[in-house]
C-alpha cells in the first residue's frame, strides 16, 4: 500500500497523546541507559519511507502492565484512548509501537539484562561490611589469672571490613564481556521483535481493508441483482418474460445475501485481530467506544517493486538482526569458556578491617582497644572433583551449539528469502492478471445489458455476466492484498527495514 503510505508523511498523534508522558516517566531508567531509546536509533528506510517517522518514536515505546484488579478498572478506563473515528496505517503502526505486548516484553528483557550487568560489575568493586557481636558469658568460662583479673561476663566487638578482588583467574573480566554481549543480543532481539510485530500489524491492517472492500463488492452484487429483479418484474408486466424469470432473479438475490453476511462477519473479526496486534485494550465500557468501529482510510493498491534474488540474499545475510544476535551469543559463549577455565586458577583478594572490641580488663567502652588490619588473601582450589572440567565441557558444547544454530539460521533465512521472492512473483502475476480480468468482465456486462435490451440474449446470460464481474472484483481485491502482504514479507526477509545501532 505504497501510495496510501506516502500520503501520510506526518503522523497523527491524536490516539497516543494521553499516554506519552506516563510512559516516559515510568521508563526513565531504560531511556537513560540505552541510547537506542533516545537519539541513536534511526530507521533505514530505503524502500519504505513512512516508517522513517515511526522508529524515532521508539524511545516512548515502553508501557507498564498494570495489575488487573477491580480497583484499577476506573483508572484504566480513563487512560484508554477513545476508539477513533478514522484509522490509517501510520497511526496503527505508531500505536502498536507503544502498546504491542511482544515489544513491551522485549523492552523488559533489556532492563533485566541491565540488572544482570550491574550484578556482574559488582564482583569487580570493593565490598564493605559492618559486623558486630555481643555475648553474655558464664563466670566459669572467664580466665581471672588466679584472681589477678576480674571475671569477664560479657564480650562484644564492632568491625568494619573491606574486600577487593585483585585476581580471579580472568573470570571477572570474562563475565563482564559476556554480559555486554548478552545486552547487545537483547537489543538485536528487540529489533527483530519490533519488525515482526509491525509486520503482523501491517498484514492484519491489510486484511481488515480486504474484508471491508469485499463487503462493498458483495453490496454491489446485491444491488445489481435487485436491479435485475426489478427489470424482470417490469418485463413480466409487459408480457416479455414469464414468472420463471422473476422467480430465478428472486432466488439469485436471496442466494447473494449469505455471502454479504459472511463478509460483514469477517470484517468484524479482522478488526478485532488488528486491535489485538496493536495492543489496544478497550477498558471504556460506554456504548460509544465499546461498539465503535473505526473507518480505515487506506485502500488496497497494486504498485510493483523491483527485486533480485542475489541482492536479496546478500542483504539478508548481512543485515538480519537474528544472525547478528546469534553472532553476539557465540562471542558470549567464547567468553564463557574463560569463565569456566578460571576455576583452575587462584584467586587473590585485598582485605582490610577496622574494629573495636571489649577489653579483658575493663567493661568501659572508652577502654576498649581498637585498630586496623590489612592483608592479602589467596585461594587456589587444587582439586574440585572435576567440577571445573565439567563446567568447561558444558561451555564448549554451548559454543558449538551456537555455531550450529548460526549455520541453521543462515539456511533458514536463505529459504525465507527465496520463498518471499516466489510469493512476490506469484502476487505480481495475479495482480496484473486481475486488472485485465476486471476490465474484461465490466465490458462483458455492458455488452450483455445492451444485447439483452435488444432481445439478443436471455436474462440468464446477463446474470452470468454479473456473477462473473463480482468474482473478478473479488479476485482483484484478493490479488492486491496478496501483493501488499508479499511486499511486506519480502522487505522483512531481506531486512530492508532495520534499526541502526550506535
Amino acid at each position: 500500500m505504497e501510495s496510501a503510505e506516502k500520503k501520510d508523511t506526518q503522523p497523527n498523534h491524536s490516539l497516543l497523546t494521553t499516554h506519552y508522558s506516563l510512559l516516559t516517566t515510568h521508563y526513565s531508567l531504560l531511556t537513560t541507559h540505552y541510547s537506542l531509546l533516545t537519539t541513536h536509533y534511526s530507521l533505514l528506510t530505503t524502500h519504505h519511507s513512512p516508517l522513517s517517522t515511526v522508529y524515532p518514536k521508539f524511545k516512548r515505546a515502553a508501557a507498564l502492565l498494570a495489575t488487573l484488579v477491580v480497583s484499577l478498572a476506573p483508572l484504566r478506563a480513563q487512560d484508554t484512548p477513545e476508539v477513533p473515528q478514522t484509522l490509517d496505517l501510520q497511526t496503527t503502526l505508531e500505536f502498536a509501537l507503544e502498546h504491542n505486548f511482544a515489544i513491551q516484553t522485549a523492552l523488559e528483557t533489556i532492563r533485566e539484562q541491565e540488572g544482570l550487568i550491574v550484578e556482574v560489575k559488582s564482583r569487580a568493586l570493593p565490598t564493605l561490611a559492618l559486623n558486630s557481636s555481643y555475648r553474655q558469658l558464664d563466670e566459669g568460662l572467664s580466665d581471672t589469672g588466679g584472681g589477678l583479673f576480674p571475671a569477664t561476663t560479657e564480650s562484644w566487638s564492632i568491625t568494619l571490613s573491606a574486600r577487593q578482588a585483585l585476581y580471579e583467574g580472568g573470570g571477572i573480566q570474562a563475565a563482564l564481556d559476556v554480559q555486554d554481549l548478552l545486552r547487545e543480543s537483547a537489543l538485536l532481539s528487540l529489533e527483530s521483535t519490533i519488525l515482526d510485530a509491525l509486520l503482523e500489524v501491517r498484514t492484519r491492517y491489510y486484511a481488515a481493508i480486504l474484508s471491508r472492500d469485499q463487503i462493498g463488492v458483495e453490496e454491489q452484487n446485491v444491488q445489481l441483482l435487485e436491479e435485475t429483479l426489478a427489470n424482470a418484474k417490469l418485463r413480466r408486466e409487459a408480457g416479455d418474460v414469464s414468472d420463471f424469470e422473476v422467480l430465478r432473479a428472486e432466488v439469485l438475490l436471496a442466494n447473494a445475501q449469505p455471502a454479504l453476511i459472511r463478509r460483514r462477519g469477517a470484517y468484524r473479526v479482522s478488526i478485532e485481530q488488528l486491535r489485538q496486534s496493536m495492543g489496544y485494550q478497550n477498558y471504556r465500557r460506554d456504548s460509544l467506544n465499546l461498539n465503535r468501529v473505526p473507518e480505515l482510510t487506506d485502500t488496497l493498491v497494486y504498485e510493483p517493486i523491483d527485486y533480485d534474488l542475489e541482492t536479496g540474499l546478500q542483504t539478508a545475510l548481512a543485515e538480519r538482526a537474528e544472525l547478528k544476535q546469534l553472532a553476539a551469543i557465540t562471542k558470549a559463549r567464547e567468553a564463557g569458556l574463560k569463565i569456566a577455565d578460571s576455576g583452575r586458577r587462584p584467586s587473590v583478594d585485598l582485605v582490610g578491617t577496622y574494629g573495636k572490641q571489649r577489653s579483658n580488663f575493663s567493661s568501659a567502652f572508652d577502654d576498649a582497644p581498637e585498630g586496623w588490619t590489612i592483608g592479602i588473601e589467596a585461594s587456589w582450589n587444587i582439586w574440585d572433583g572435576n567440577k571445573t572440567r565439567g563446567q568447561k565441557l558444558q561451555a564448549l558444547s554451548q559454543l558449538e551449539q551456537s555455531r550450529i544454530q548460526q549455520e541453521s539460521l543462515r539456511l533458514a533465512i536463505e529459504v525465507q528469502v527465496r520463498q518471499a521472492i516466489s510469493a512476490l512473483q506469484e502476487a505480481d502475476q495475479l495482480a496484473q492478471a486481475a486488472v485485465k480480468v476486471v476490465e474484461q468482465a465490466e465490458e462483458a456486462l455492458r455488452m450483455a445489458d445492451s444485447r439483452f435490451t435488444t432481445g439478443s440474449i436471455s436474462q440468464l446470460d446477463v446474470l452470468e455476466a454479473r456473477v462473473a464481474l463480482t468474482e473478478a472484483r473479488t479476485n482483484a481485491l484478493a490479488a492486491n492484498y496478496q501483493h501488499l502482504v508479499a511486499k511486506a514479507q519480502f522487505r522483512r526477509a531481506i531486512a530492508a527495514e532495520t534499526i541502526q545501532h550506535p
